[in-house]
């Protein structure tokens, strides 16, 4: 493994996902943040907005003053990457983005999900920065793209029942996630401010989330996909269920998540063992770059129920977008990322 250091820049460091990115990477071994970016916050430190983060001695630049650097990790709305892609090549060799901008493959998936793309050339040369699905497609890459927190808590869920053939695609699979008020960022508007967030069940998204266009991307599957934004502030689980075309036992599924997983760094097999916390649950991998998957088989009507959950800004943001880079510059793919987690903890 490579003990070469980086040069890196987040752009758009005030947000959530902004100050996440920082943390890890004030952390990381062979890492060294030259520059974080904010245009509402240039000049102010980042312990201004990131009070965990008031140790690090960095202040907010304007983004039209980008300093070259080696990679550059955009943290901003859908559209600005897209728009400012050409920049970020002016002034790093490899480019992380967060946003949905370069997840999908092709120009005609973006004028179906989202308002078109202004940089299509790129598309090609974008990879995915899910290592559990794409670690042979990472090393090397110089545009990675994070995955959406809700369709990567989906697809980790379901990937081991397509693994192992136990889905061939054209099952019925429904999937209803439940996410906290930090998918909504920090400027969430007011459905996600405390008072109205408080104590919900809402569901946000009941058909057409732009998600599903990664979920079905990557696992050729079409899922009937509901999103509900519930009282807790990290988090994406999702439940699925899964009416398979043949039978298929317990032990089945156990050689099935087991054989897509054991070998995975970040990824926990949790189902229906002892204790209180018996299936996935966000609030046991908050902070924490960990999936955690498992199952129920419900013989009486032949139905899979899988689980899966992740930390929002972690596995389905920030984490794994640490996690892509570090496969594709040849670094230990685990460094800046072995945090555990903490309990017990508060509201996740």
């Amino acid at each position: 493994m490579s003990s070469e250091t980086y040069t890196a820049t987040v752009i758009g460091g005030t947000g959530f996902t902004g100050g996440e990115l920082l943390r890890l990477l004030a952390g990381h071994p062979n890492f060294e943040i030259t520059q974080a970016t904010s245009r509402s916050k240039a000049n102010k430190t980042v312990g201004h907005s990131h009070p965990n983060l008031r140790e690090l001695d960095l202040r907010f630049s304007s983004p039209d003053d980008l300093e070259s650097v080696d990679v550059i990790f955009a943290a901003t709305p859908h559209g600005v990457s897209m728009e400012q892609i050409d920049t970020f090549y002016e002034h790093a060799d490899t480019v992380v983005d967060l946003s949905a901008d370069f997840r999908l493959n092709t120009a005609e998936q973006y004028e179906e999900w989202y308002d078109g793309h202004s940089a299509p050339e790129y598309l090609d040369k974008s990879v995915y920065a899910l290592p559990e699905l794409t670690r042979e497609e990472l090393p090397g890459a110089e545009l990675i793209a994070s995955g959406g927190c809700n369709a990567t808590s989906t697809i980790l869920g379901l990937k081991p029942l397509f693994d192992a053939d136990i889905l061939s695609g054209g099952e019925d699979i429904v999937v209803d996630v439940k996410v906290g008020s930090s998918e909504g960022g920090a400027g969430g508007g007011a459905a996600s401010s405390h008072p109205e967030r408080s104590g919900i069940v809402r569901p946000y998204a009941p058909i057409s989330h732009r998600h599903e266009a990664e979920i079905e991307q990557f696992l050729g599957i079409s899922v009937s996909f509901t999103v509900h934004a519930v009282d807790m502030i990290r988090g994406s689980s999702a439940t699925c269920h899964v009416f398979p075309g043949q039978p298929v036992s317990k032990g089945d599924l156990w050689k099935a998540y087991r054989g897509s997983y054991e070998d995975e760094p970040f990824m926990r097999l949790v189902a229906g063992g002892g204790g209180v916390y018996r299936y996935p649950e966000p609030k046991a991998v908050a902070g924490t770059n960990i999936g955690e998957v498992g199952f129920e088989l419900d013989p009486s009507n032949k139905r899979i129920v899988a689980f899966s959950a992740i930390d929002n800004m972690m596995k389905g943001s920030a984490g794994q977008a640490i996690h892509g880079a570090n496969v594709a510059l040849g670094l230990d793919e685990t460094a800046g990322l072995e945090f555990a987690g903490l309990h017990p903890v508060g509201a996740p």
